[in-house]
């Protein structure tokens, strides 16, 4: 019973974040800092959202987990859209025009038939996507109990780059 991982050797702290279904700014904040402040190396975000009413107390967060050497890897989202022109939150750019230095957004790759590279369903960019992993049809287990299935999303994409991103730092 389980699925192996990336690293299958790392120590997970698991934060619920989104409480039913959105992505609060407070709880994001507050997530992000409270991994930051339990020795959390990489912060794998799958949750994000077209509006962040207030983005400053998230941008904060980010700088405080980005100061203690946090990685922050987080899903692209899942709308088809153009993160250079729709944005995405959370995101490495702040408010005050700096950017994160240790954050990467992560699209998902199609399952490699035909000629879409990019997952469809997937958010892209060329300054807002920093890299593709796999995405589509990933079997991994799924809520409800001891389930397993296959889901798609750069939910699913996330995690396998931060699990990579586990394996350069081990």
């Amino acid at each position: 019973i389980g699925v192996d991982g990336i690293a299958p050797a790392v120590k997970f702290m698991m934060i619920r974040t989104v409480p039913d279904g959105d992505e609060r700014d407070k709880d994001v904040a507050n997530a992000i800092r409270y991994a930051a402040d339990n020795g959390a190396q990489i912060i794998s975000m799958s949750f994000g959202k077209p509006a962040s009413p207030f983005k400053s107390a998230v941008d904060d967060a980010v700088k405080y987990a980005d100061s203690k050497g946090g990685l922050m890897v987080h899903a692209a989202g899942n709308d088809g859209s153009n993160n250079d022109s729709v944005p995405n939150f959370p995101n490495p750019d702040f408010l005050d025009g700096t950017k994160a230095t240790s954050f990467i957004t992560v699209g998902a790759s199609n399952t490699g038939k035909g000629n879409d590279k990019v997952a469809g369903f997937s958010n892209y960019g060329k300054r807002g996507v920093d890299l593709f992993a796999p995405g589509v049809q990933i079997y991994s287990t799924i809520p409800g109990g001891d389930k397993y299935g296959s889901a798609s999303g750069t939910s699913m994409a996330s995690p396998v780059v931060a699990g990579v991103a586990a394996l350069v730092l081990s």
